[in-house]
């Protein structure tokens, strides 16, 4: 019964997180406290930890570093005022993208993990770089840092639930991340 009314609750028309405008009053806690405020971050940032603890190896490295070189790309980007089309919409396919990789513990090449990982870091780094306020440096590095955050909660989470024998939890975590995105879509 649980389980059916908070699905029902992802159903729900929610207002879209992502990026309604410019946030905060810029500066190293602005940036350091702003992917914590946003369902849109907080599902593709632990979804790429979550997806580099499915695939080990040097993933768990590589992966979060490739999303975090694509968001410090995409944030030089839009400071400098490039337009990338359809980067709202890229954000919000990131959760269930990266929700749904994870629910079906997908395993690619690491390559393709990092250009995945790198491309969706890319967007969410250029919605924040076209509308940084305040300090531009300290928000970036404010930015980054929650958002290895976040790799590394999701990262753990992976761990922990794979060291007790069963990827179940990551596997639910991903397809509510997955379902969170398409319910924001619909929104």
């Amino acid at each position: 019964m649980r389980a059916a009314v908070f699905l029902a609750a992802l159903l729900l028309p929610l207002p879209a997180l992502a990026h309604p405008g410019v946030h905060g009053a810029g500066g190293f806690a602005s940036g350091l406290m702003h992917p914590f405020g946003g369902l849109d971050h907080v599902v593709a940032m632990v979804a790429v930890g979550l997806w580099a603890s499915v695939l080990g190896g040097r993933a768990p490295l590589l992966l979060p570093l490739g999303f975090l070189v694509g968001m410090t790309a995409g944030g030089g980007l839009g400071m400098a005022g490039v337009a990338i089309p359809l980067v709202e919409p890229g954000i919000l396919a990131s959760m269930v993208v990266l929700g749904g990789l994870v629910a079906i513990l997908a395993r690619v090449p690491l390559v393709v993990a990092v250009a995945v990982g790198a491309g969706f870091g890319l967007l969410h780094g250029h919605a924040h770089g076209t509308e940084m306020v305040g300090s531009a440096l300290g928000n970036a590095i404010g930015f980054l840092l929650a958002t290895a955050a976040l790799h590394g909660a999701g990262l753990l989470a992976g761990r922990v639930a794979g060291g007790v024998g069963s990827m179940l939890v990551p596997r639910l975590a991903g397809a509510v991340g997955a379902a969170a995105g398409i319910a924001l879509m619909l929104a």
